[in-house]
């Protein structure tokens, strides 16, 4: 059975309208609250039978213990690193053990794989989810969990499930006991919905496209098609996961819940440090305040500052996944950032003048570019092909022109264009017309459009032209 994604044709034309229409149907809160909760583990379940009831005993196990954490002392504190170990020891036989164990104990990591057991859907996402809820629970008792369900649900909500945003109990919990149901939910909701999923459909499959044709290439990589590949990544990777983020605040808002956004406008940005605090908003704050901060944040000195934020992004790249190309490219971030906090370059004195404003843009889409590369790269020596293509000038071969002429389809260099728009704070640039598809005369018109862009979503869901959501992976 395959596994049931928010950009499936089931999903969309099965899953979520039964169950829209179940949720609008029931009354009172609790009710509802149920019907989410086994929507989300039937969401869960598809594919992968095993994680769901991996995540159950997981979400049980963390509510146990975050009664624990909750309590005052020495104690409290102690059941807390417990349930941190547990966690994170739990994340690490499912996402870590292969990396870990097969170049020391090749045996002991084969013998892992065949107990066939599937990492529960969103293992990345939901464990930071219960670390920050015992954390918290142990810092301030009154934010603990005391309800199992309340826990399960949680950690299972299908919208945020695959790939995010990583809420906080904290925010979640008081919206289970009380936040109604609306038409104007139910509209923006869907708006919002149907945006993501036009970004990731359309925009992001046709940057996907260009991407692929590069980095499969091999030796024939030319400087062109090397830099076409850079950036038709660099927005894939933007318009895949912000549309991700649209429709899981999208999916919350359609059933009452309010969501807090995870992106803005991260290429506008004008330093590495400004680039992580418009870029996966949740996981970055999730860093600050559970590694950066207990570590020391800036509180003695830039030096051991500048180290902290070695270490966080380091632990960052990791978390992306169990290669060496995931945590060189945290590297690669931690050591820019480390650099802005010594003063080289000063973010502040980046920001301050226009033309240094200029430079700061340039210089940090570079580098998240080339730390892009890295990222998507299958390999170290596949990656560093890439960056050395685009950086070394050569005569283009047969091959290359071919592979060049190929990549470069009319249609997908347009919808390329238009994801570089779209990376654009376009409500800042035009806010009336902003305004006025948002909440003003020309509102049911962005409805209207919406739709359209709908009907040509579930066309390309059609032709099967579009690749899977990159972090779902995680």
């Amino acid at each position: 059975m395959r596994e049931l994604n928010t950009d499936s044709a089931f999903f969309l034309l099965c899953f979520l309208p039964a169950l829209g229409l179940l949720y609008y149907l029931l009354p009172g809160e609790r009710v509802r609250n149920g019907l989410l909760l086994l929507g989300s583990l039937v969401f869960c379940a598809f594919g992968r039978l095993s994680g769901m009831i991996l995540l159950i005993a997981f979400a049980l196990v963390n509510w146990l213990l975050g009664l624990g954490a909750a309590r005052k002392g020495r104690g409290g504190r102690a059941v807390m690193v417990l349930g941190i170990v547990l966690d994170l020891a739990f994340l690490c036989a499912f996402k870590y053990l292969d990396f870990l164990l097969a170049p020391l104990l090749p045996g002991a990591a084969a013998a892992w794989k065949d107990l066939g057991l599937a990492a529960p859907l969103g293992v990345s996402f939901f464990t930071f989810k219960a670390v920050s809820c015992l954390i918290d629970g142990n810092r301030e008792p009154e934010k603990a969990c005391r309800d199992p369900l309340h826990m399960l649900l949680y950690l299972s909500f299908f919208p945020q499930l695959a790939a995010g945003p990583i809420t906080r109990f904290s925010d979640f919990a008081p919206q289970l006991r009380g936040r109604g149901r609306s038409s104007e939910d139910l509209a923006l909701g869907l708006r919002r919905f149907i945006l993501g999923l036009g970004k990731k459909l359309i925009l992001a499959s046709a940057c996907a496209r260009l991407a692929d044709a590069a980095f499969r290439e091999g030796t024939a990589l030319s400087l062109p098609l090397a830099w076409l590949g850079a950036v038709g990544y660099l927005l894939q990777i933007y318009l895949d996961f912000s549309g991700y983020s649209d429709m899981a605040i999208g999916l919350g808002r359609l059933f009452g819940f309010r969501t807090p956004e995870n992106f803005d406008h991260p290429y506008i940005a004008v330093s590495i440090t400004d680039f992580w605090r418009r870029w996966h908003i949740s996981l970055s704050l999730w860093f600050r305040d559970y590694v950066y901060i207990p570590l020391g944040g800036n509180r003695k000195g830039k030096a051991r500052a500048a180290l902290n934020k070695l270490i966080v992004f380091a632990l960052c790249g990791l978390w992306h996944g169990a290669a060496w190309t995931f945590v060189l490219w945290g590297l690669w971030h931690g050591l820019l950032s480390a650099l802005e906090t010594l003063g080289l370059p000063d973010p502040r004195r980046l920001s301050s003048t226009r033309s240094g404003r200029v430079l700061g843009h340039v210089y940090t889409l570079l580098a998240v570019c080339l730390g892009f590369v890295l990222f998507r790269g299958e390999s170290l020596a596949s990656a560093w092909g890439v960056i050395a293509a685009m950086f070394t000038p050569a005569a283009m071969t047969p091959a290359g022109e071919t592979a060049l002429r190929l990549a470069g389809n009319a249609r997908d260099l347009l919808l390329l264009l238009a994801g570089a728009a779209v990376c654009l704070p376009l409500g800042r640039l035009f806010p009336r017309l902003g305004e006025s598809l948002g909440e003003g005369k020309l509102r049911p018109l962005s409805y209207v459009l919406c739709f359209l862009l709908l009907a040509l979503c579930i066309t390309e869901l059609a032709a099967g032209g579009f690749a899977p959501f990159i972090y779902t992976q995680f």
